[in-house]
């Protein structure tokens, strides 16, 4: 996994957007949501933000059981 430490919020943003794009009901606002949080993110650990969003979606969509 990842060596980048999530918050527990952006975890479960993550989750949320991952579930609703699942079940092909991913709004605007969630999307943008997960965005927001992401770049947050990244600014404030100094990393970019794609880092971040890849690492992230590894982290809640490839879970180790």
């Amino acid at each position: 996994m990842s060596d980048i430490e999530f918050p527990d919020a952006l975890i479960a943003l993550e989750r949320a957007a991952w579930e609703e794009h699942q079940a092909g009901r991913l709004t605007v606002a969630t999307a943008n949501a997960v965005q927001d949080a992401i770049t947050a993110h990244a600014e404030a650990a100094g990393l970019s933000r794609y880092t971040v969003e890849m690492a992230l979606k590894k982290a809640v969509r490839h879970a180790e059981g």
